[in-house]
């Protein structure tokens, strides 16, 4: 994988096999490459982890025109179907569409262990959000939806400025994520949150939401709606107060990743006791 930005980090070497893995999806519009720091958290503290670029996205940008929100979601489907069976304790975890197909996993799947969403986007409704928004289900049946993007804003989803210009440059030198949103790309997601929404009451795993209070794009009513809506017993939210929506890189991404750390290790915990019981 030398010239792909999917990545694949996979203990090996030790004499056992790993029992635990992580398959990570990415936010809208962007690639694995903001996963990667998240990614080599979860591996050095035992975690086989997984991430791979959605349709139109990535190194696949030029597609990005022609791709449906059922096409992302054949894709998750194919990846979980493909890794699953390989681990005893299997989480999915993802950040904006990551977040809410993270959780469309949990609703057609009843072996995943545990989510974790991160700046779960079902409602595009974050103090960034232009008021055109409202205009997107016109622009979709005019030629409009061919020509027109909602350009990404200044703040890159980043409150911490000093990380918000490092990103600016990153992402302007390498094709690592686009610096606006096609309509079709946002229709697809509008439309896969709003597939979410109907189906989170077949959520029975555990489930953690990670949300700022401040997130550019999309409020936390996206985080509470489904944490009130889903039919698992053990449930989490965590409410931030000093990031914005790319919560892995701002000013509090050391307590998220660790927030993460905890609620996985007491889940893998409880598994293996029962698994203890059972023998």
């Amino acid at each position: 994988m030398s010239e792909s930005i999917d990545f694949e980090l996979v203990h090996d070497g030790f004499g056992t096999e790993n029992k635990n893995a992580v398959l990570l999806f990415h936010g809208l519009t962007g690639s694995p490459f903001e996963m990667k720091k998240y990614g080599d958290f979860l591996f050095k503290n035992g975690y086989d982890v997984f991430c791979y670029s959605f349709p139109g996205h990535g190194e696949r940008i030029n597609e990005i025109e022609s791709v449906t929100w059922q096409d992302w979601c054949n894709f998750a489907q194919e990846k979980y179907n493909g890794l699953r069976n390989n681990y005893n304790q299997f989480f999915v975890s993802g950040l904006c569409l990551g977040a809410a197909m993270s959780i469309y996993l949990a609703e057609h799947n009843n072996n995943l262990t545990g989510v974790v969403a991160l700046s779960t986007t079902l409602f595009l409704d974050g103090f960034c959000i232009p008021w055109t928004i409202s205009l997107l289900p016109f622009a979709l049946s005019t030629i409009t939806k061919f020509y027109y993007t909602f350009p990404e804003d200044d703040c890159f989803g980043v409150k911490n400025e000093r990380t918000r210009k490092s990103l600016a440059k990153i992402t302007a030198k390498a094709n690592i994520s686009m610096d606006n949103y096609p309509l079709n790309c946002v229709d697809g997601l509008l439309k896969l949150s709003k597939n979410v929404r109907k189906n989170l009451k077949n959520v029975t795993c555990p489930v953690l939401c990670i949300h700022s209070k401040y997130d550019n794009l999309s409020s936390p009513k996206s985080a509470k709606v489904v944490l009130e809506g889903i039919s698992s017993k053990v449930k989490q939210y965590v409410e931030l107060n000093d990031s914005y929506h790319m919560v892995l890189y701002d000013n509090e991404k050391e307590f998220v990743m660790n927030t993460v750390k905890e609620f996985l290790s007491k889940l893998i915990t409880v598994e293996n006791e029962k698994e203890a019981v059972c023998i």
